[in-house]
């Protein structure tokens, strides 16, 4: 067995210096004297986030491989555009994970939001009235969130049992996701455009594989795929399908409010959030396993009709000042329509390790995927596990 594990650090020396073997002979990591090279596949909110994370910490060199970046045409196919996007301290999980997840992350967010802060103009903090028709009581941590209170009835739209306000963070996803590529930049991090059909052609040649270059096997791999983690090789994730959901924004900077209505028909859940540009997103759909890739017409009109009714306010001011608005006085106020695949998992988020090997080659492969529509909402939360999942695999070497 010390024969193998000679003959294999003499082959694959030319490979890269400083390459460390376990006993049974495999190559399970290679780093210089100061960093150890870690790929993330996948450059949604979720690999961004991770991989600033990892960055950040020091003695790390990471790498993003992703076949879309942020900086790219926006599509479906790269869902974390397409958020609507709020966040505050209630998640609707009972997954005492998922709180904690998406408690850090409103912390890291609220920070974010302060004067002064490089990512300030990311957000804008509101007030959010949440109206809910057929639970008996708030969701759980809404005590927390901010100015919390319960509405009063007279203020609830028809039919609502019950109905709770609170400050909420808004963010501008498309603001917010430059500002993350420009950060993880800044620190020193790296992006290489990719396909990656298989884990083990990040385990075996790392980010090198898709830029030309001999074969750098990386110390980790992490996998933060999206939807992509139900056809990528070594993961097949088949309970992943996808949540349609389609929006349609407006140039309605008179807006300061948000508001949900808590009740889904038709597949449909209406609510509105403004944003810091004044750009207002009206939504939306909730089409489980629903693959269309492109905005339906009637889908559009379906969602201004029910916005509208619920909050004439969203309305331009001089077409309800004597009459009652209809969505024709909305058309010439819409900026865009947004269509993403929410990247749904049975089970909730995977946090997950395990270690996959290629060749003589081994390497740990964390998975934080499965986020449905909560990316941005847990992403630095979900961040923090990954990197502790790394880190103890590291430690084992």
């Amino acid at each position: 067995m010390r024969r193998r594990a000679q003959l294999l650090r003499s082959t694959l020396k030319k490979l890269r210096k400083d390459q460390l073997f376990n006993r049974m002979g495999f190559l399970i990591m290679s780093f210089d004297d100061e960093e150890k090279q870690i790929v993330v596949i996948g450059a949604g909110v979720v690999g961004l986030t991770t991989a600033i994370k990892l960055q950040e910490k020091g003695g790390y060199q990471v790498t993003i491989v992703a076949e879309i970046l942020p900086t790219d045409r926006p599509s479906s196919h790269y869902t974390s555009h397409w958020a609507g996007g709020h966040h505050s301290t209630a998640g609707e999980s009972n997954d005492r994970r998922q709180q904690q997840m998406y408690t850090e992350t409103f912390r890291v967010f609220w920070e974010m939001s302060e004067p002064g802060h490089p990512a300030e103009k990311c957000f804008i903090r509101t007030p959010q009235y949440e109206h809910y028709y057929e639970e008996t009581s708030p969701p759980g941590g809404s005590e927390t969130t901010p100015d919390f209170k319960l509405m009063e009835r007279s203020d609830l739209l028809p039919g609502a049992a019950f109905g709770i306000s609170f400050t909420v963070i808004n963010f501008d996803p498309k603001a917010y996701l430059d500002y993350l590529h420009k950060r993880f930049l800044a620190a020193g991090g790296r992006f290489v455009h990719g396909s990656v059909q298989h884990i083990k052609q990040v385990v075996e040649g790392g980010s090198a594989v898709f830029e030309g270059q001999p074969p750098a096997p990386p110390a980790a791999v992490i996998v933060c795929a999206g939807l992509g983690a139900r056809s990528l090789g070594g993961v097949e994730d088949k309970t992943m399908t996808p949540v349609r959901g389609q929006t349609v924004i407006l140039n309605a900077p008179w807006v300061r409010f948000g508001s949900t209505r808590r009740k889904i028909e038709d597949e449909m859940l209406s609510y509105v959030i403004p944003r810091r540009s004044g750009h207002l997103v009206i939504g939306g759909t909730m089409n489980v396993d629903d693959w269309y890739p492109a905005p339906r017409e009637e889908t559009k009109i379906a969602i201004l009709e029910k916005a509208l009714a619920l909050w004439p306010e969203i309305s331009p001011p001089e077409a309800r000042k004597d009459r009652v608005p209809t969505i024709e006085d909305l058309y010439p106020i819409v900026v865009e329509e947004g269509l993403g695949l929410r990247p749904r998992r049975n089970g909730g988020i995977r946090l997950a390790i395990e270690w996959i090997e290629a060749q003589a080659i081994k390497a740990p492969v964390v998975f934080n995927y499965g986020h449905e529509g909560s990316g941005f909402e847990s992403s630095w939360g979900s961040a923090s596990i990954a990197l502790e999942l790394m880190e103890e695999a590291l430690k084992s070497v």
